[in-house]
């Protein structure tokens, strides 16, 4: 829940900010020179390529939070088996060993979106965020029935 709240009020911080940056953009425009309609121009590309950075984010948790919910209602969520150092942090030899497994797993079975979301997870406790990234929106993309990249 703390996740969630984080991510809207960072959300909402980054709209008011969009928001803020666009109408100084539209000040610009309403200025009537050349260089101040040229700068207003970019400072309103700006705030749209951040609302679109921000849909796709959002819309990508909204699906993986499906997924998990899901898979949850299964029973196939994968089961916390790492283990800690005394700070709290996961073993990396143990993440290690989780991944070896997952990626195993979805070796076996390339086609199961749950394969795919449970190596995205051992990904993401090997500290692997660009792969565990990658992983579950093959997941998203397998379990919506889109057409898969082989790599």
């Amino acid at each position: 829940m703390r996740a969630k709240i984080t991510y809207l009020v960072t959300a909402a911080v980054l709209v008011f900010y969009f928001v803020l940056v666009g109408s100084r953009g539209v000040m610009l425009i309403q200025s009537g020179t050349v260089v101040t309609v040229t700068f207003g121009v970019a400072v309103l590309i700006l705030p749209l390529i951040g609302l679109w950075f921000l849909w796709k984010n959002t819309q990508f948790v909204r699906k993986a939070n499906q997924l998990a919910a899901e898979l949850d209602a299964e029973g196939g969520l994968p089961v916390d088996e790492l283990r800690r150092l005394p700070s709290g942090r996961i073993d990396r030899d143990s993440a290690d060993e989780v991944f070896a497994r997952r990626k195993a797993e979805t070796e076996v079975s390339p086609d199961d979106w749950r394969c795919w979301f449970r190596l995205a997870v051992a990904y993401h406790d090997a500290r692997d965020t660009p792969r565990a990234r990658k992983a579950m929106q093959r997941a998203i993309a397998l379990h919506d029935g889109k057409p898969v990249q082989t790599a």
